[in-house]
């Protein structure tokens, strides 16, 4: 965004330099050096652990890659310079402590932009707001005092570090964050800052001209906003002058004492010179009466003084103007702009008892009349300021004189800049409805000697000499949004004036002062939204700075008007705030900042709060522990970890939601297409990666800091095995293939689960909850499996790389010592007695129950034998549905009523998506499964997975990438998962694959002249009816089954046969 440097106030820019510094003493002051405080954070993890150390080993590397360093926050009240502390907060008594914005370490150096320090200065501030640390209006404070030491922090740094060109883009960054802290000022002002009363004890009766004043201007609506509007901007001229007294050791009003007294003029007149031009007395009203002037150098030196002075009023700094103009030889001036003793004449309640029970002031407007010597200074000053202006004697001394009459004509063409307008403008409308009201009380107070037409400001009784104030009454606008509209001519105002209301915070100042908040979130959405279509609508766009103000205006306008919104309002501000808050959490993700990301999501509606943690945990999947850590502290941390809980009537998002759609949609198959250069087991095994990853975000460890923590994370461990058993059911049928590559979905999932299992809570093994346990029993089955398939793969790789060569007796042995394992394990799986593997101990399934049906859904990609995908069409499809329905005879599908749909998936034409559907009866839907086979469904799946169906391609196999069953009622809606259909389906492939592989193995030791002990067991436990095994296998697996057994009784004998030779 282009900031015109050029209209913005002079008192902003402390590098400005003016004519008038000759006459003053200036100071150097050396600015503080910026700091950052570097820390290490501790893991509860050992992943994290491990992580961290890695990353510690990279960067002493000087392995920069990234070209960033994860930047952490500490709770802390610096971000970069000493003045940040002054806003930093006290964290003393916390009722916890939020370690998601203090879980990352921080490397800043000194090139780093302080600007972006206030992203996690404003999500700490925020923070504290939320937990109750301190009042929405103490926020306001803080985020104002945030912007303006930053501000400082950067114009500390310009010069010292960079070059010209990024010297003034840091300056124009400089110059936001004080107009930010002005928007952030105004709103305080306007919203925060509390109604004040009149004390009791202050109160006179009858009441002075100053009293009732204050009284109008506690209980009109439009008396109060311009005077908080008036304080708003003679704030931050105030700030603006300590600033360049800080900055640059100078402040206005240091003058030579006596400098106005005109010194030159002095010595002129004494020398006898004359001239018709100066003056030929030294009274201040010489220059009026004698239509003449001082020297050059003494008319300098007052207008300098002048300067000051109007510089000083401006900022609300009226005692200082006054003292400024005694210290100059000029008390006479302080009289004018202070009159009657020296009074505060300010409309606020602070004035009122600085001033206290004014009995002089009384006694004098008994005798003279109510407010009568306030309207003689104000026409003498309005006289004043029309002559000084006719004569051109000087502006800033018209002005002065103009400000104390509201002559705003007068004012106006020394305000270049918009807030000194704004003030000019708002104060004389100010003075203006005073003055009316006070001639009403002056009407009434007198009704019984007077006329009642005293309350008209156009009668003759109101007006005053020369009509007055009907000459400045007419300069007043009707209303704020009149005054705001001369704002923008032209013609009224200062060119610099109308061109600063068309930048973005003089538009968001301008919709606070008349309440348009609708319009305000309207046009910050207009600044930060992107111009594309929807698709990119959360794509951060437009400065950071106003999309972090933006959602920070909308959390604290939630705050401060939550009474007050209606309907229409409501949604305005919930709907519109809703976007900007996601545009901002995006942005925090963007620029790896996700620990400040729960902050702002936490306060979003329930659809957007889990669509974007969702998203954001999608995207940093594949990232390091570390950073997936970030994400799931600013999750757990500020969201509710179960659904129900809401904020101000509207639910909020969960965590226990986002994470199930997480899991849901990593089990979900992608959109892609099927390339043809990697063969389908591959492509199987790098999605199963993809799906195990997942489980890390159930794998940390919850910080103690959070309520129910232990009961949280035993919630997350039981639902990580809940959903490693999903997975590990499907990674079983896609690693049937007898290669060497190890199911690495499975081995992840395994990995990951290992140190949360090592330390578990006491309520996870100790429980009688049927689901928990079964849970854990069946994971333990799964790493039984997963381990001797892993030995099997680790023999079967020894032996590739053995084949066709000479190896040596150690590899041999070595050999040997792996197969022996690889069938222990084995037979340690199969022959578990009363405990066979994945059948449950206690089966809590359906009782008897009529007109149920039992649905399984599979997506799955066709495998040639080849190791190919066979690409699905509509005919595939059809001869599919035929064999799938005749797998399992024509009788038992008609009485089990079976249904078969195959269709092509809409997310990847390379995959076929099979919906099943049959009639519960008992033993299979109702009951125990007592064959523990998963009935008819598993074992029409099963047909497809071993690549038996009949009239289809011999030898294409069924890869299933995704597996449910549900028990379903007649009308179609799914009930509860079908458990024991799956893991019937598992046993049907795996036990057999298991025992195949066991005689292979069995085979080759025989081959070297080794004879396991357990082949005849092995041989035993499938022939015998009492395991139930030999109706797991296929006809094909049979017929392989009695191959390795006929070879290896060849082996056998022709071992037998060797000594006798």
């Amino acid at each position: 965004m282009n900031v015109d440097m050029d209209t913005s106030p002079s008192y902003y820019d402390p590098q400005e330099l003016s004519l008038r510094e000759r006459y003053r003493r200036y100071g150097k002051r050396l600015s503080p050096s910026p700091h950052q405080e570097n820390y290490q954070s501790k893991f509860s993890n050992a992943a994290l652990y491990l992580d961290n150390i890695k990353r510690e080993i990279d960067h002493s590397d000087g392995d920069q890659s990234e070209g960033r360093t994860h930047s952490s926050f500490k709770r802390r009240s610096s971000p970069s310079t000493d003045g940040v502390s002054e806003i930093g907060v006290d964290l003393v008594g916390r009722s916890r402590t939020t370690q998601a914005l203090k879980v990352c370490k921080q490397e800043d150096d000194g090139s780093v932009d302080s600007a972006d320090a206030t992203f996690s200065l404003f999500a700490s501030l925020y923070d504290s707001a939320l937990q109750g640390l301190m009042s929405i209006p103490d926020l306001i404070l803080r985020l104002e005092g945030a912007c303006r030491n930053v501000s400082e922090s950067i114009n500390n740094s310009c010069s010292e570090r960079h070059r010209i060109v990024e010297d003034k883009l840091m300056r124009q960054k400089a110059k936001m964050l004080l107009d930010e802290a002005a928007s952030w000022s105004l709103l305080w002002y306007l919203y925060g800052k509390g109604n004040d009363e009149i004390p009791k004890d202050l109160l006179l009766l009858p009441a002075t001209s100053h009293l009732e004043a204050c009284h109008f201007v506690v209980e009109d609506h439009i008396a109060q906003l311009c005077l908080r509007l008036i304080q708003w901007l003679e704030g931050l001229a105030s700030k603006a002058l300590d600033l360049e007294n800080k900055l640059r050791g100078s402040h206005v009003g240091t003058h030579l004492p006596t400098s106005g007294v005109w010194n030159h003029t002095q010595r002129f007149l004494k020398k006898g010179s004359s001239n018709e031009k100066v003056v030929q007395h030294l009274d201040f009203d010489a220059p009026t009466r004698e239509y003449a002037q001082p020297l050059p150098d003494d008319k300098k030196q007052d207008e300098s003084l002048l300067e000051d002075v109007w510089i000083l009023l401006r900022a609300g700094r009226l005692e200082e103007a006054c003292n400024l103009c005694r210290a100059a030889g000029q008390s006479w001036r302080a009289a004018t702009l202070r009159p009657f003793g020296g009074l505060d004449h300010s409309y606020g309640i602070e004035a009122l008892i600085r001033n206290g029970k004014n009995r002089s002031l009384q006694a004098t407007e008994l005798e003279s009349g109510m407010n009568h010597q306030r309207r003689l200074w104000k026409w003498a000053s309005y006289c004043a300021s029309e002559k000084i202006a006719e004569q051109e004697s000087g502006k800033y001394e018209a002005a002065i004189y103009a400000a104390n009459c509201s002559n705003v004509k007068r004012i106006l063409p020394i305000c270049t800049d918009w807030e000194s307008a704004c003030w000019a403008l708002t104060k004389s409308w100010l003075e203006v409805q005073v003055d009316v009201e006070l001639s009403h009380h002056q009407s009434e107070r007198s009704a019984s000697e007077r006329n009642p037409e005293h309350g008209d400001v156009n009668s003759q009784s109101y007006l005053g000499p020369e009509n007055w104030p009907l000459q400045v009454s007419k300069q007043q606008p009707n209303d704020l949004s009149a005054l705001l509209q001369k704002l923008h001519s032209s013609e009224s105002v200062h060119e610099a004036v109308s061109q600063g209301c068309k930048e973005q915070h003089r538009q968001i100042e301008m919709s606070l002062m008349i309440g348009h908040i609708p319009r305000l979130l309207d046009l910050i959405w207009s600044w930060i939204s992107p111009s594309g279509g929807d698709e990119d609508i959360f794509r951060p766009h437009g400065d950071p700075q106003m999309i972090r103000f933006g959602a920070h205006l909308v959390l604290v306008l939630r705050h401060l008007l939550a009474d007050e919104m209606k309907d229409a309002f409501k949604e305005k501000i919930m709907t519109l705030g809703d976007l900007i808050l996601h545009m901002y959490a995006m942005f925090l993700f963007s620029k790896q900042r996700e620990e400040l990301v729960g902050i702002y999501a936490s306060q979003l509606a329930r659809h957007r709060c889990i669509y974007l943690f969702v998203h954001m945990m999608e995207l940093r999947l594949n990232s390091s522990v570390h950073v997936r850590y970030k994400i799931f502290l600013s999750a757990i941390e500020y969201l509710p970890f179960s659904p129900g809980a809401d904020l101000n009537g509207i639910e909020k998002g969960s965590f226990e939601e986002i994470i199930e759609r997480v899991l849901s949609r990593s089990r979900e198959v992608k959109l892609g297409k099927y390339d043809g250069t990697t063969e389908v087991a591959e492509q199987c095994r790098l999605r199963s990666l993809q799906k195990a990853t997942v489980i890390q975000w159930l794998c940390f460890t919850p910080p103690s800091t959070i309520n129910d923590s232990v009961r949280v994370g035993t919630k997350l461990l039981l639902r990580a095995l809940m959903h490693s058993n999903i997975l590990f059911r499907e990674f079983a049928l896609i690693s049937m293939w007898r290669v060497p590559s190890m199911p690495i979905g499975a081995h992840t999932l395994l990995s990951l689960l290992a140190e949360p299992l090592k330390h578990p809570s006491e309520s996870l093994f100790f429980t009688e909850d049927h689901d928990i346990a079964d849970s854990l029993r069946e994971f333990e089955d799964w790493n039984e499996y997963y381990s001797c398939d892993a030995t099997y793969r680790n023999w079967l790789q020894i032996e590739l790389e053995n084949a066709g060569i000479d190896v040596s007796n150690e590899e041999k042995q070595r050999a040997t010592v792996v197969a022996m394992d690889t069938l222990s394990s084995s037979m340690a799986l199969l022959m578990r007695g009363g405990d066979p593997w994945l059948v449950p101990t206690e089966d809590h399934i359906y009782e008897s129950m009529e007109n149920t049906n039992l649905e399984l859904h599979a997506t799955a990609m066709l495998c040639l034998p080849s190791g190919d995908c066979m690409l699905p069409d509509a005919t595939l499809c059809t001869a599919l549905t035929s064999a799938l329905y005749s797998s399992v005879g024509e009788e038992v599908a008609l009485k089990r009523q079976l249904l078969v749909n195959v269709s092509i998936s809409a997310k990847d034409s390379c995959t076929v998506e099979i919906a099943l559907r049959c009639l519960g009866t008992e033993f299979d839907g109702f009951g125990p499964n007592k064959l523990a086979d998963g009935g008819v469904l598993a074992a029409v799946i099963a047909a497809g997975v071993k690549g038996e169906l009949a009239g289809f391609q011999a030898g294409v196999t069924m890869e299933i990438l995704k597996l449910e069953a549900w028990y379903s009622g007649i009308d179609g809606s799914l009930g509860s998962t079908a458990t024991y259909i799956l893991r019937g389906l598992c046993r049907r492939c795996c036990i057999p694959e298991v025992i195949l592989r066991c005689m292979q193995v069995s085979v080759s030791l025989m081959e070297s002249g080794n004879e396991h002990q357990s082949h005849d067991e092995l041989i035993e436990l499938v022939a015998s009816s009492e395991t139930g095994l030999l109706h797991l296998f296929s006809q094909n697996q049979l017929q392989e089954f009695l191959l390795f057994e006929r070879e290896y009784s060849i082996r056998k004998m022709e071992l037998l046969e060797e000594p006798a030779a």
